[in-house]
């Protein structure tokens, strides 16, 4: 288990961050799935599918008891390292993705960012294969509508329908 976590622990951190958009919870979030996981480990067929799936189920019911809490505007490059993509813009995704109700922002993370198919991203979220779909429709259009005022077209572009959306 030590040598998973050390290979997988960004990228889970980063799954998490999106899903609570703060560091602290993103880091509390992991760290409490990957505890109840260690009783089972030897029994986990497929680690990260469990360990995002926890992550979804702790994320949903946290949602359920607390309604809202306050997000971060700023992204920490310690739990999302990513040099590739210039930080006005990372900094403006993330922000549109925040102005997301969560289930949204779930399915976009998963679909997106983790690249699940939309089964994987319906059976994670215990929803249809259908409400997958149009979260991820209406999410897109929300984040491209945020993005415009944001960052205008040229970022647009990246988000247009059938154009890359990462």
């Amino acid at each position: 288990m030590a040598e998973f976590v050390r290979m997988r622990y960004a990228e889970l951190a980063r799954t998490a961050y999106l899903l609570t958009g703060s560091p602290e919870a993103a880091e509390d979030l992991l760290q409490s799935c990957l505890m109840r996981a260690v009783p089972r480990w030897d029994r986990i067929d497929d680690p990260v599918a469990y360990l995002r799936r926890a992550m979804v189920n702790e994320r949903t019911g946290r949602w359920r008891r607390l309604r809202r809490e306050l997000l971060r505007s700023d992204p920490p490059d310690r739990v999302m390292p990513d040099a590739t993509v210039p930080v006005a813009e990372r900094v403006a995704v993330l922000a549109a993705l925040r102005t997301l109700p969560e289930r949204m922002r779930a399915v976009l993370v998963l679909r997106y960012w983790e690249d699940l198919s939309e089964q994987t991203t319906a059976d994670l979220l215990g929803c249809s294969v259908g409400t997958v779909k149009s979260q991820a429709s209406r999410g897109l259009v929300r984040l491209r509508t945020a993005l415009a005022d944001s960052l205008g077209e040229a970022l647009n572009e990246t988000f247009a329908p059938g154009g890359g959306t990462r």
